[in-house]
């Protein structure tokens, strides 16, 4: 196991040599999901790539400190973005493309013997959420290693992020800006994400109202929430928060047998 305090190990870092030698049987391997799409005018395309190498991050530490060992893959970076399709530089899967590369990713790694596949998902359009949990499913039938995907969009796990996140408005807003900005700040137009008013339009409540994109749920230029109000101190606790869920996740599989 790793040492308390120990970061985690990158995968793709490692050589085949390194892999071999890992006790694989008691090893966790994390999934960092996310997606190239629009992000308002002031965040990088891959805004979700960053924060779900923050979560694998914080919840490898949080893991590690448990006691459990872990390695980071290399993050999907591509899957289904329909809602953002029409925004340039967007890159949009279909749904069963997401799945199936998931499933033969967890397939590999359940051939070599790894414990547990846990997925950190930054990435909430519905059609990659159903992509995801497809694949939990396709692996749980096909008798593969197990799966941890903690929905942020779900109980308990949402319910534990900030104010802005709970109200749907979260889509290149504070709480993604926020994390940006302590994890990537060179990558935030600061001249432009100060001088952007608020959207308040829910994300959760168009989804629900069965808008496909973010212009028909109210946001024109690709963001919603309060871009201007994120700082990077709340992104290094919402990046903490995120790792534990990802931690607790696991723990409840565990706990459940």
């Amino acid at each position: 196991m790793i040492p308390k305090g120990q970061k985690a190990r990158q995968l793709a870092d490692m050589t085949w040599e390194d892999v071999r030698a890992l006790d694989r049987g008691r090893c966790v391997a994390i999934l960092p999901v996310g997606a190239i799409e629009a992000h308002g005018p002031h965040l990088p395309l891959a805004t979700d790539v960053v924060i779900a190498l923050a979560m694998a991050r914080a919840g490898a530490e949080e893991l590690a400190a448990r006691g459990v060992a872990t390695v980071i893959l290399p993050p999907l970076a591509y899957t289904a973005a329909p809602f953002a399709a029409s925004f340039p530089g967007t890159v949009s899967l279909a749904p069963e493309t997401v799945t199936a590369a998931v499933v033969e990713i967890a397939r590999s790694l359940s051939n070599q013997g790894f414990r547990t596949l846990a997925i950190a998902n930054a990435h909430l359009d519905p059609g990659h959420l159903a992509a995801l949990h497809a694949a939990v499913d396709t692996c749980r039938e096909e008798g593969l290693l197990p799966m941890v995907f903690p929905d942020l969009t779900r109980r308990p796990w949402g319910g534990r992020l900030t104010d802005e996140f709970r109200s749907g408005a979260c889509h290149a807003g504070r709480f993604e800006g926020s994390i940006v900005m302590a994890e990537r700040p060179e990558l935030v137009r600061e001249e432009v994400r100060t001088a952007l008013a608020s959207n308040p339009a829910s994300l959760s409540d168009a989804i629900r109202a069965r808008k496909r994109s973010f212009e028909e749920a109210g946001g024109p230029r690709a963001y919603f929430g309060d871009p201007a109000a994120a700082t990077a101190a709340e992104g290094t606790e919402s990046v903490a928060v995120l790792g534990r869920i990802l931690a607790d996740a696991m723990a409840d599989m565990d706990a459940a047998g």
